[in-house]
């Protein structure tokens, strides 16, 4: 686990909002963007998967979403166009100033990433972890799932997979009204478009993972792609050692 704090650096994304990112390493860069409900500093510091990746040889750069994390979390519903994570990510890649990178994220993260491909991003490797292929092509089931635990704080059955994400919420000190416009920037990614990736593409997801659908079939779907599983379900994947290294074996391999 990642031994002493990373303090955020901040840039104002195309419509001014605010936005945080973080880093680790020097040498080739390679944005990593977490799930819903998270951030950087959870999905991959807490962990030491940015250090493993970071000792590699590699710059990790690690954005906080719109309304997450250290990022601003703005109210309105016209800070929340559809794509406006991608479009976020697109503008820390030029406010960077990257042209030659590695991209990828988990969950939301993922899914954030496959956006980005759609609208013409091009790094040189991709990681989609967390991500069945179900979860790109239709997104309205899981974006349902979240609204649901949004708006009925408090109500959830102890131990139900809403009263878990509930209590990560608390963790990561989420604001429910912002986290809510999140699920209204989901767009589907077509399955035609899905299978056109052309990158080397990491599929990784736990074992016990079903969450966003079949990870295996989505690396099935793809031309050139590798599936790698870890231990555990959608939320305890990420405390595990083996992301972090699987991440950090793709990308050096």
């Amino acid at each position: 686990m990642a031994s002493s704090p990373i303090e955020p650096d901040f840039f104002e994304s195309f419509d001014g909002t605010r936005i945080a990112w973080r880093e680790m390493g020097e040498g080739r860069p390679v944005v990593l963007i977490h799930g819903f409900f998270s951030d950087a500093v959870t999905n991959w510091i807490r962990y030491g998967h940015a250090e493993k990746i970071a000792a590699r040889g590699f710059r990790v750069i690690m954005p906080d979403l719109r309304a997450h994390g250290s990022s601003a979390k703005p109210h309105d519903a016209a800070s929340y166009p559809p794509d406006v994570l991608a479009q976020d990510q697109f503008a820390l890649i030029a406010h960077l100033r990257l042209s030659d990178y590695d991209l990828g994220g988990y969950s939301l993260g993922a899914r954030t990433t496959v956006r980005m491909l759609m609208k013409g991003a091009k790094p040189g490797k991709v990681i989609l972890s967390g991500m069945g292929l179900s979860g790109l092509v239709g997104t309205a089931r899981r974006g349902d799932h979240f609204r649901h635990i949004l708006t009925n704080l408090g109500k959830h059955e102890r131990g139900t997979p809403e009263w878990m994400a509930e209590a990560f919420l608390k963790t990561t000190k989420g604001d429910p009204v912002a986290l809510l416009r999140i699920i209204d920037t989901f767009v589907n990614t077509d399955q035609a478009d899905v299978v056109a990736i052309s990158q080397p593409v990491l599929v990784l997801a736990g074992d016990e993972d079903n969450d966003n659908g079949s990870a295996a079939e989505l690396a099935a779907a793809l031309p050139d792609a590798v599936l790698r599983t870890t231990p555990g379900g959608h939320m305890s994947a990420v405390t595990k050692p083996e992301l972090g290294q699987e991440i950090a074996d793709f990308l050096a391999a």
